[in-house]
């Protein structure tokens, strides 16, 4: 469960965390009209690969899939600290959200897979707790972090918890997968990004 909560720590601390870097960010890169879009790539690419996580996890495993989404979220992030311009960024912070995706959905579906029915609904407050506590702690370090180092480590921040995350779950998680048939709707979250854009 550390490990999960890691994981999904991740994607929750860095929703908050970013939006105390966004007026510093697009006033170092002078692009303060392209200031929704850090923001908006990220939301869209992770609600859009939401439910695609869900398909592939039944038929390539769960844990296998997890930290696939862990590792394209660390990539995303350390993308994000090197930009050099908002185009960039803004790209990169698609890329964090592609594995932010599959870190919520994942984490929940692992959840149900090890956990008995009459124990879900403690865990899962469990995960809501993480969720409270990154909507707290997120613009407190976001804030510290871009008044006493540079908003670059709002990204870089991500990467030791991650490291973490993946070790623990390589190490302790262990899920039995029986690989089931399912059919991967691409043109649905194809069409429907294009229609949120």
């Amino acid at each position: 469960m550390s490990g999960l909560m890691m994981g999904m720590l991740l994607a929750a601390l860095d929703q908050t965390i970013v939006t105390t870097a966004l007026t510093r960010i697009s006033h170092d890169f002078h692009r303060p009209d392209l200031y929704s879009w850090v923001v908006t790539s990220y939301l869209l690419t992770s609600t859009v690969t939401t439910p695609l996580y869900g398909k592939i996890s039944d038929l390539f495993g769960r844990k296998r899939i997890f930290q696939f989404a862990i590792v394209v979220f660390l990539i995303g992030s350390a993308l994000s600290g090197l930009s050099q311009n908002m185009y960039q960024l803004i790209i990169f912070r698609g890329v964090q959200g592609l594995g932010a995706g599959g870190l919520m959905s994942l984490a929940m579906s692992i959840v149900g897979d090890v956990i008995p029915p009459s124990d879900r609904g403690r865990y899962q407050g469990y995960f809501g707790a993480v969720f409270g506590f990154a909507s707290v702690i997120g613009p407190l370090i976001g804030g510290f972090l871009v008044d006493e180092a540079s908003w670059r480590w709002v990204f870089y921040v991500n990467l030791p918890i991650g490291a973490v995350a993946l070790v623990v779950i390589n190490r302790v998680l262990k899920l039995d997968h029986n690989p089931r048939k399912a059919k991967i709707d691409f043109s649905g979250p194809c069409s429907s990004s294009v229609a949120s854009v």
